[in-house]
Parts: C-alpha cells; structure tokens; sequence
C-alpha cells in the first residue's frame, strides 16, 4: 500500500499550526554509546530534554523505548504488542481521524520509525521533512517546557498485515528471486570493513545495501523521488519483487521504507531486529567482502 504524501514541508506544517485538528509528535531519541565490550551496542536515551529545551509550539512528545516499546525485548525498539500501542497512543490523543504530523531532531529516521509503526496499526500519518533542525533553521517559532499534550482518546488500531518481519522469514528468503533484502547500514558495515557494535561484522547473505545516510541531505531534508529511484534501482530494487529492509535496530531502514513507499513500492516489510538480532545469532548465515 503506497502512501505518496507522506511528507510535509515546514512550510505546509507551519501553515496548519493552529489547526485544532492537528496532532503533532516529537519522536526524538539518542542512542548514547557504551563502555567497549558492552553487551548492548549504545543506551537509548529518549529526546524529553531536547524536548523541554525547545520543539515545535504545540507539539507533544513520544518517548520510542520507554512507552512504544517491547520492554521484553533484548534489542531495544522491537515493536510490542498492539493493546500496549493502543493504550500508549490513547495516553497521548492519538486519533486517526485528526492530521498526525511526526518529527524528530537531528535525524528523520525517529519520526520515519513512528510513522512505520503507526502504518502497520492502520493510520498514515505525516512526516516532516527535514524535522526539528529545518524548523529551526528557518527561524521559525518554538516553545520551551514540557509537553503540555493532547485530551487522552481510545486509540482503536485497524493492523495492516506484512509490516514485520522474524529471522526465519528472513532467513527463508536468502537467495529467493521473487525477494531482494536491503540493508540500510552504512557500506563500511555492510562489506564487514568495520567492527560492528551489533555483534559479528557483516550482513546478511546476498543482501544490497542502500544507506539511510545516502537518502539525506545535508539539511536533514530527504533526497529527490528521483535520486532514492535511482539509488534503488540501480542496487536492483524493483517494484517485482518482496523487499525486506533491516539496518542495526529497526531504526535508519525506515528511512528507506519511507522513501520507497513514496515512490509506490507496496511489497515492503521490515526485518525489525535486524543486526542487533542478526549478528549476534551464530546459527545465522553472515556474509562479508
């Protein structure tokens, strides 16, 4: 299911800020790092300062591990249950009937993971190009504080099927034609170059590799539908085949599987694990250069 708009400018977002139908959500976290030889790969600290310090007037703020998150979960982020995203949205005024704007700062992909999330739940909500850093550099108006948020509502989800994927689906699909499976890391992780804080350098077998980083302009904007076609194609990515995106968490593939559902790719899903599940798993194949 393609969703072409799901982008909106500060421009377009400045424009309906006092709309009362607007529900507007800071997604920000900061994965901090970690003393070597941790058996996590960084501490995931939610955005609730950066927060405070200054966002978008209005805005309430959603806190990605703490309160979206399957706390059972060894990898951070996994997506939990859809009763506690229900109730968690709810707490939050979540209404899919209303205009739901998402951002996050330093990096779209907060806001990209919360709109996947919101997809798989069946409510498209919008994201905003370039986030809190293009806002900001406009001059464009902020508050301060805590969030003030929105009346609570009983947030009832209509789940879409296929939006995630477990390491046997993967794992099932290595070397299938119908399947392509991208890696959204960065090339020096995905040719094994590099010591990965996820566990055994590497990627998956037979998969490609587009980098989130490569989606992004320098202002936090996302490239052109022209470039991300190009980008894709060219790693042979097509609108034929099944694509599974994973990166290290879950996280900087939704960048790419935002992009692609902009473009009208519809056979998407996310390996929601990903790296962080993958490569520490030794009865999983792992490939290098």
């Amino acid at each position: 299911m393609s969703q072409p708009a799901a982008l909106i400018t500060t421009a377009q977002l400045a424009a309906i800020l006092a709309d009362p139908n607007l529900r507007l959500y800071d997604c920000t976290t900061y994965n901090e790092p970690v003393p070597a030889g941790s058996d996590v790969p960084y501490r995931a600290v939610p955005g609730d300062k950066s927060f405070a310090a200054g966002h978008i007037p209005g805005a309430d703020f959603l806190d990605l591990q703490g309160e979206f998150s399957d706390a059972s979960a060894r990898q951070f982020f996994m997506m939990p249950g859809v009763a506690q995203l229900e109730a968690a949205f709810g707490r939050h005024g979540l209404d899919a009937g209303k205009t739901v704007v998402l951002y996050s700062i330093g990096t779209m992909m907060w806001a990209t993971r919360f709109w996947w999330m919101l997809r798989s739940l069946g409510v498209d909500a919008l994201v905003l190009d370039g986030g809190f850093d293009k806002w900001t550099q406009e001059g464009r108006p902020i508050e301060t504080g805590a969030p003030k948020g929105y009346p609570a509502t009983t947030f009832k989800a209509a789940p879409r099927a296929g939006f995630f994927v477990d390491k046997e689906a993967v794992k099932a699909r290595i070397g299938d034609p119908s399947t392509v499976i991208v890696n959204a890391l960065g090339p020096q992780f995905h040719r094994g170059l590099e010591p990965s804080r996820y566990g055994r350098p590497g990627r998956v077998p037979g998969s490609v590799n587009v980098s989130a980083a490569t989606l992004v302009n320098a202002d936090k904007t996302l490239t052109t539908p022209a470039d991300a076609e190009a980008k894709f194609t060219a790693a042979g990515v097509t609108r034929d085949k099944n694509v599974i995106v994973y990166c290290g968490g879950g996280i900087s593939a939704t960048i790419d599987l935002f992009l692609l559902t902009q473009l009208g790719y519809d056979r998407l899903t996310l390996y929601d694990a990903s790296m962080g599940e993958w490569a520490r798993d030794p009865t999983l194949p792992i490939e290098t250069d």
